[in-house]
């Protein structure tokens, strides 16, 4: 059979669904990309067997319908330098092999047999179903990722969990030392339901949003998700296992109240971060009056670094310990233009949060302290 097809909308397809396919694979079929061709639509899918990945798009010609697979490999290297222009794929299921045409030559390529491919886990009957918009659910997966951790002893803290409640839907991240916490108060369930999302569909998923719009519907059971977004769909495992409480680990009642403008924050921890220790890499803030001080010493080494700037700060002197690189990164995953930073003791989490929520939100982040030495 033939059909034929646009050069750049395959190779975009392939590129997005390519981030599935890992290096090494327990079966050597999960190395290619399955092609469906039913009624005039391409049906392409990738898997890892934990995550399957699929989209389609409209034929520009086509005499039948196949299903077979393809060597991700070389297939997307031929077709990505491609300039748009239409490609025909010649399909002999016969010898196994397919003919590639396009304006200045042709290639070709073995087949494997498409029912090799393994099947995608089905989800439950009775599932929950949850309908975020694109651009919220990318939002909160660009805002939380960072803070997921990588913990073999603990698989639950490496994913996103999604706590469904009759008030919102919380999404959080954490490594038992960043923790991100955020309210969707417009995502409502009288049915309280939850999941922990894998990193790797939580990427795959902040590749594609960005360019997709619309809404998304998330299907879950206990054990598996379905994903579905404009123009195709995730399936993917979930972490098994009971999320920590959250909501234990946030401090309540902190009145040493810090306001002070991001970028200038950012930039700071950025220049007196190196002069820290390389295996603490604390940085204590010392905060008085209307003066923020930053100080990073590595004695070792030799090197100190100090550096003040002003800020609104209502509260007692304090001094706390903080991981300069984890801070940079709550920092960097905020777009406001002042955060407030809620401090107890120097015992106590400190809170970082945006000087304005974003609509319909409640955004806040939260830093475990260090011990200094006074």
């Amino acid at each position: 059979m033939r059909f034929t097809v646009s050069s750049t909308a395959l190779s975009s397809k392939l590129n997005a669904l390519s981030r599935v396919i890992n290096s090494k694979n327990s079966l050597p079929i999960l190395s290619d990309f399955l092609f469906d061709i039913q009624d005039n639509v391409l049906h392409l899918t990738a898997s890892d067997s934990e995550n399957v990945m699929n989209t389609h798009l409209e034929l520009t010609e086509c005499d039948g319908n196949a299903r077979f697979a393809i060597g991700n490999h070389d297939l997307l290297e031929a077709v990505k330098g491609f300039s748009e222009q239409p490609i025909t794929f010649d399909v002999n299921l016969q010898e196994n092999a397919v003919k590639i045409s396009y304006q200045n030559g042709m290639f070709s390529l073995p087949i494997e047999n498409a029912d090799e491919f393994p099947q995608a886990q089905m989800i439950n009957e009775g599932a929950h179903v949850i309908t975020i918009s694109s651009n919220l659910l990318a939002e909160n997966i660009n805002r939380s990722i960072f803070a997921t951790a990588q913990d073999e002893l603990r698989p639950v803290m490496n994913g996103i969990y999604f706590d469904l409640t009759p008030e919102c839907l919380v999404v959080v991240a954490s490594d038992g030392h960043k923790l991100v916490r955020n309210k969707i108060f417009t995502i409502q369930s009288e049915q309280p339901a939850a999941f922990i999302l894998p990193k790797k569909p939580a990427s795959l998923l902040k590749n594609i949003l960005q360019k997709d719009g619309g809404d998304i519907e998330i299907r879950f059971d206990e054990r598996n998700a379905q994903i579905n977004y404009g123009e195709g769909q995730i399936i993917c495992r979930l972490i098994e296992g009971r999320y920590p409480n959250y909501n234990s680990v946030i401090p309540q009642g902190n009145p040493n109240i810090l306001t002070i403008d991001r970028l200038g924050l950012l930039a700071a921890l950025r220049r007196v971060q190196p002069f820290s220790n390389d295996s603490s890499n604390l940085i204590r803030f010392h905060v008085e009056g209307g003066t923020l001080q930053l100080d990073a010493e590595d004695y070792d080494f030799s090197k100190t670094a100090t550096e003040r700037m002003s800020c609104d700060y209502n509260g007692q002197p304090m001094s706390i310990g903080f991981k300069g690189a984890s801070f940079i990164e709550i920092l960097s995953n905020f777009d406001c233009q002042e955060v407030i930073i809620q401090l107890a003791d120097p015992s106590r989490a400190g809170l970082v949060l945006p000087s304005e929520q974003p609509e319909n939100q409640d955004v806040l982040m939260l830093m475990m302290p260090m011990l200094i030495n006074d």
